[in-house]
């Protein structure tokens, strides 16, 4: 919200074709005044995260995964004072208190559990890499056995094809059976299917970049119908003026 806000800001006030985007620039302004108190509480719960992984030495590298310098008692002892000196208020840090509660409760649980990675050598601390690897496994075994999958219709689009041949040539001609322009007309489709996704996409990767973009395409728009109005009213001048 603070990058679409600093992307509204540079507008022109004093354009009248810039109307609408000032009234969505001073509602994006009220929205980050309502709720930086919010933004700040979970600005803050993410320190606590990351201060979290600091205390369990979590690692950033391979590296640091064949070589572990903390141990039980190291991590124990840490992570029991950032329990006790963490203290948020609760009236504005609701964030923090869910997180700290939540942290509590499962370190009281679990905490025995989780710290025999700082023992046994060769063991990692969690278990994403083997996660990854099984869900790599299975949607290949999805893609080759033609099973019903949603991250395949996100990357191929509405529809599939699958074809039957014996060998390349004769792929080749069943391929060459559609006709280019319904295939491009069919691409294009799918093109402006995908529009809306890539936009979310790209106004949450780089939502300062995205929202220029859209600023100046509108400006251009309106510059482009302001001139497509002023044209008429030239040539008739230019008549009388003959």
């Amino acid at each position: 919200m603070q990058a679409i806000a600093q992307g509204l800001a540079e507008l022109d006030e004093t354009h009248p074709a810039q109307a609408y985007l000032l009234l969505l620039k001073n509602r994006v302004d009220f929205v980050l005044t309502k709720n930086r108190t919010v933004a700040e509480d979970l600005k803050k719960a993410h320190q606590l995260i990351r201060q979290v992984a600091g205390c369990l030495h979590y690692p950033s590298d391979i590296i640091c995964e064949l070589y572990r310098p903390a141990n039980r008692h190291q991590v124990t002892q840490e992570m029991e004072h950032l329990i006790q000196e963490t203290h948020p208020d609760g009236r504005v840090q609701r964030a923090q208190i869910r997180l700290l509660n939540g942290l509590k409760k499962r370190w009281q649980l679990y905490s025995q559990d989780l710290l025999h990675c700082y023992e046994i050598p060769g063991l990692p601390p969690d278990n994403l890499k083997l996660e990854s690897c099984f869900g790599r496994l299975q949607r290949h075994q999805r893609r080759i056995s033609g099973r019903k999958s949603t991250r395949e219709l996100l990357d191929f689009g509405q529809a599939q094809v699958l074809f039957t041949a014996a060998s390349l040539p004769e792929l080749l001609s069943q391929i060459q059976v559609i006709p280019p322009e319904l295939y491009q007309r069919h691409r294009q489709r799918l093109a402006q299917a995908e529009r809306p996704r890539q936009f979310f996409r790209s106004l949450h990767h780089d939502p300062l970049a995205t929202v220029r973009a859209l600023v100046s395409c509108h400006i251009a728009r309106s510059q482009a119908i302001q001139n497509q109005h002023e044209a008429p009213v030239l040539i008739e001048q230019a008549l009388h003026t003959e």
